[in-house]
């Protein structure tokens, strides 16, 4: 692709559109946390290859090629991970189950998406269980990043930052496999929090200042981090976080955080990206939608859906025609080196 017809690369979408039988399934499982006698098996799941296509080419891929995306980096849905739920054994199972949905969309769509994995994360249980399945995802399933949930327990905050060593083993391998994590929480189960409207830009906005507040960064010099939902509230109260970052004596936040820390454009009206494209650098910017997610209606000012970012990216007077590449295409494949990788491999 050149620059004036870039790749464009949507790395940030979640199967929320998955068959039906995969939610029986949950809560089948879920009954069976109570009830063990009802616990179901995985082989119980059965959803056809068929049924997959479907799912994927009257939604996903019929919005992408109306809005005109390329590819897209495909995560199992968000509010589904709830690893507030169960044991490990449980979330364990769960995330398997999930991310081998992906990668079965992703070997029937090739061309479109390219997966990322959930971790089998559980309040209270060692970070590090969670590398087999982070393991066998990028080996055995070709996932190019992962989704790192900071908050477990659904809501409360019970786990250590992201900063506290606890994590450190699942950067250790995000580094040798040089695979990015989109910080992105689940389900809200504390009715303080809605968990769209509030509970995910909490998430980002405290993922942000809980890596300001550290030297992560100095221990993992080449970790990276996605921060969805345009960055929470972080970009549009940035000299709140600059005066903060002043005030604790740490470095300018070009150099303490932003050699590893990236936000995507999942801002749903123009506004919000103008101020996002004005405030960040471009390089820090990476091209999303989280399409047919949390916001799925048409916005009655535009009469476009919301979640049609591409439309804002290319209406913003903040960016050149180079800029836009990288938002694009350019950042993405910088970011995600594994997906980059991929593309290479089919001369794109």
């Amino acid at each position: 692709m050149s620059r004036e017809n870039p790749l464009i690369i949507d790395v940030h979408g979640h199967y929320t559109t998955a068959p039906k039988a995969l939610e029986n399934w949950r809560n089948q499982q879920i009954a069976g946390i109570k009830d063990p006698a009802v616990m179901p098996k995985v082989s119980d799941l059965k959803i056809s290859d068929d049924e997959l296509r479907e799912s994927i080419e009257l939604n996903q891929l019929a919005k992408m090629r109306e809005r005109g995306s390329d590819l897209t980096i495909f995560s199992p849905r968000a509010s589904f991970m709830a690893h507030h739920i169960g044991d490990f054994n449980v979330s364990s199972t769960w995330a398997a189950i999930c991310n081998e949905l992906c990668y079965r969309v992703s070997q029937l769509f090739p061309d479109n998406f390219i997966p990322a994995a959930m971790l089998p994360q559980s309040p209270g249980v060692d970070p590090a269980t969670c590398i087999p399945e982070l393991e066998k995802c990028v080996k055995e399933y070709g996932n190019v990043g992962i989704n790192l949930n900071p908050d477990p327990s659904g809501g409360h905050w019970t786990s250590p930052p992201l900063s506290d060593r606890s994590w450190y083993p699942i950067y250790e391998k995000m580094v040798e496999y040089d695979i990015p994590a989109m910080v992105h929480v689940s389900t809200s189960c504390n009715a303080c929090f809605h968990t769209t409207g509030a509970h995910y830009l909490n998430a980002d906005t405290t993922a942000f200042m809980q890596c300001l507040t550290s030297d992560l960064f100095k221990d993992f010099p080449t970790l990276k981090f996605l921060i969805p939902h345009g960055g929470g509230a972080v970009p549009y109260h940035w000299g709140r976080f600059r005066g903060l970052a002043q005030e604790l004596k740490k470095p300018l936040l070009t150099e303490h955080l932003l050699n590893n820390i990236y936000f995507d454009t999942c801002v749903y009206h123009q506004p919000g990206i103008d101020l996002l494209t004005k405030v960040i650098p471009t390089k820090n910017v990476l091209f999303a939608s989280e399409m047919i997610g949390a916001v799925r209606g048409i916005d009655p000012e535009t009469g476009h859906y919301y979640d049609d970012t591409k439309r804002y990216v290319l209406a913003t007077p903040n960016l050149t025609d180079d800029d836009r590449y990288q938002v694009f295409e350019g950042n993405a494949r910088r970011v995600f080196s594994r997906l980059d990788t991929a593309l290479k491999a089919k001369g794109k």
